[in-house]
């Protein structure tokens, strides 16, 4: 039995291109215009997945959004929108938002949010929302693989007004930290949680990471990069053959390049990793 997914958008082109990309992957999709046909839709059918687009005449996607959830509170929903301000993100995030898109993007990326949508079920397993203020956001997020793609195209949103060159390494550095805290702390164990925060000001910007495991030893990570010698940058990947490990093991050492500091608690369960957007709040390095 195929899913059943609800579209809400009032541009007919592009609520047509979303809506035959849905059926040609083998979706059931209803259509609705306007969030009031939404409503209506949601009262009349029970749909999987829901895909609101924010700006609409009437009412919005963000005001729909609040409505259906107080008779559907566990429905997966993606936002879709051109208005990608910190203030929109938090509050599709306030309101257990599964996913936000920035039109116009791309198919792959339509199509991917709608299998991480459905991979991140059931609801117990979405992202908490302990805080939700542009500049300061707390979640605890499941230890599963498919919550970072969607959780790193979210936070991503929060970040618009830096260069693009701070905004992707900030990103990257995250995505491979939250990586690793899923992986190795969590196991990959959707019933265990990552907590994450973020915190901006006009001079930093700020993530912390701490995962449910026992932490490491930096002296065990000899197959990481980050542990090579200055005379021996691919020792590593040797390591990693001998031992039938994957390729690879830079994700910690480019995150840290990536940012102006990287800092773990004593366990190593837990990092905190920092940009600065003015350099005069550089620590001195003398």
């Amino acid at each position: 039995m195929s899913h059943k997914i609800l579209i809400v958008d009032d541009d007919p082109e592009f609520h047509q291109l979303v809506h035959t990309v849905l059926v040609r992957d083998g979706f059931d999709v209803v259509d609705a215009f306007d969030a009031f046909a939404g409503l209506q839709c949601l009262a009349d059918t029970s749909v999987d997945l829901a895909l609101l687009d924010v700006m609409m005449p009437g009412m919005d996607g963000l005001e729909l959004l609040a409505r259906l959830r107080v008779t559907h509170p566990h429905l997966p929903v993606i936002m879709m929108t051109a208005m990608t301000t910190p203030e929109t993100v938090v509050e599709a995030l306030r309101e257990q938002a599964c996913d936000f898109l920035s039109k116009p993007f791309d198919i792959p990326d339509l199509t991917t949010a709608v299998r991480a949508a459905f991979q991140l079920q059931p609801y117990e397993t979405a992202v908490e929302v302990l805080s939700a203020r542009p500049e300061w956001i707390e979640l605890r997020v499941p230890c599963a693989p498919s919550a970072i793609e969607p959780l790193e195209r979210i936070m991503s949103k929060l970040k618009t007004d830096l260069p693009t060159d701070v905004r992707e390494g900030i990103t990257y550095a995250f995505r491979e930290m939250l990586r690793n805290a899923i992986e190795h702390g969590g196991k990959n164990d959707p019933n265990k949680f990552v907590e994450v925060g973020y915190l901006r000001t006009a001079r930093l910007c700020l993530y912390r990471i701490r995962d449910p495991g026992e932490g490491f030893s930096p002296e065990a990570l000899d197959h990481a990069a980050i542990s090579n010698p200055d005379d021996d940058p691919m020792q590593h990947e040797r390591i990693r053959e001998a031992r039938g490990i994957r390729p690879g093991g830079f994700g910690i050492l480019i995150a840290r390049n990536m940012v102006d500091e990287m800092i773990y608690n004593e366990r190593h369960n837990e990092v905190v990793l920092i940009k600065y957007l003015d350099d005069t709040e550089r620590p001195s390095t003398n």
